[in-house]
């Protein structure tokens, strides 16, 4: 009798053990396959929808890499990230035209001496594009000042929360705290009105196959193929990068082999910063400035990093370009007894595709651990 119950608890071990093993593949398999086929159906029947959906996924992807990053090192979701990076292009603008909202509403009150349009021919475009090389200069004093601002915040918030050994919620409420603060700062200082870099009509060009995008957009998935080239680069082919996954697998172990973890940190911020500066000033060029739409990112960059799998900076960028291409692509379907899906619902299907990754495979494709 004793031998036949340990056979059979051996077996249903067994079983469960398989079962942990076979479902998750089966589900990533699934998941994989549903994607592809999606991927394939939206080149050949929504062509457009599809290819403004690489742009606008290209910056979901750099903004996903940064809070992929952000939580592989300190394992919290910063809630601030979408925030960050409208603060960060406002920077951008402030520094290209130096002014402020007044005391009544329609004033403009000058308070830098210099800004970059002052600059010999800064605003005289280049190619097709809407700008000149200015904005290049105020993405790249924009990627400092966020870089500090972070840097900052994490010395004076974050890292108090801890050394107080403060759980995971009570970072991400102050991450929230942080991200309401920045809002109204926004509002406070540059209005709710929104904001273009380069009013006028932007000049479009022909790729072919029935296919033509803005001039701009051409620079936006260049820049973004090339920021996440670099950071795959900065995280696996130098002492930093390994430094900085060495932490986010084991913060213990790494302290104890010698690493610096203050020091990593801050760089980890430092490059977030300069992650989501860039996605700010892209996001902003491909739509406008305005001070609700950091908000509005938090579903989508949540749901990229999560689709690819949180702290996998390789997953949130495909993750990235996947929830970019179906919301895009979403809203031209024409579903059965709903009808044509309107674009303010752009937002909610990032929605969607966080609470099913959530319920079918919290670890991402690519297997990380949620």
């Amino acid at each position: 009798m004793a031998t036949a119950e340990t056979t059979r608890a051996s077996i249903s071990d067994r079983l469960r053990d398989y079962r942990r093993i076979i479902v998750p593949w089966l589900t990533g398999a699934g998941l994989w396959v549903t994607i592809v086929v999606f991927m394939l159906w939206a080149v050949v029947q929504e062509r457009d929808a599809f290819v403004v959906g690489v742009v606008v996924g290209s910056i979901f992807a750099l903004g996903a890499v940064g809070l992929t990053l952000i939580y592989g090192v300190l394992k919290f979701g910063h809630f601030a990230h979408g925030d960050v990076m409208m603060l960060s292009a406002y920077l951008a603008f402030l520094f290209l035209f130096g002014f402020i909202v007044g005391e009544r509403p329609g004033d403009r009150l000058e308070i830098l001496p210099f800004t970059v349009n002052d600059l010999p021919a800064a605003d005289d475009h280049i190619w097709r594009f809407s700008f000149g090389y200015g904005l290049w200069v105020a993405m790249a004093l924009s990627a400092a000042v966020t870089a500090g601002i972070l840097v900052a915040l994490d010395r004076f918030v974050y890292r108090r929360l801890r050394n107080r050994k403060s759980g995971i919620v009570i970072f991400s409420i102050g991450a929230l705290g942080i991200a309401l603060a920045m809002r109204a700062l926004i509002l406070i200082i540059w209005g709710p009105t929104p904001r273009l870099y380069s009013p006028g009509i932007r000049e479009r060009v022909d790729l072919g196959f029935d296919v033509s995008l803005l001039a701009d957009q051409i620079f936006i998935i260049g820049t973004a193929v090339l920021v996440t080239t670099l950071v795959y680069l900065l995280l696996f082919h130098t002492k930093l990068g390994k430094a900085m996954r060495a932490m986010a697998d084991n913060p213990d172990l790494a302290r104890v082999s010698g690493i610096n973890t203050d020091r990593i940190i801050v760089w980890m911020w430092v490059v977030c910063g300069g992650l989501v500066a860039i996605a700010g000033v892209l996001l902003a060029l491909q739509a406008q400035l305005d001070p609700e739409l950091g908000f509005l990112l938090l579903l989508p960059l949540f749901a990229s990093a999560i689709l690819g799998g949180l702290g996998h900076p390789q997953g949130a960028l495909v993750g990235g370009l996947i929830v970019g291409v179906v919301q895009e692509v979403g809203t031209t379907l024409d579903l059965p007894l709903l009808g044509q899906v309107d674009p303010q619902y752009k937002f909610s299907i990032a929605f969607i595709i966080l609470i099913t990754i959530l319920l079918l495979r919290p670890s991402g494709l690519f297997g990380a651990r949620v």
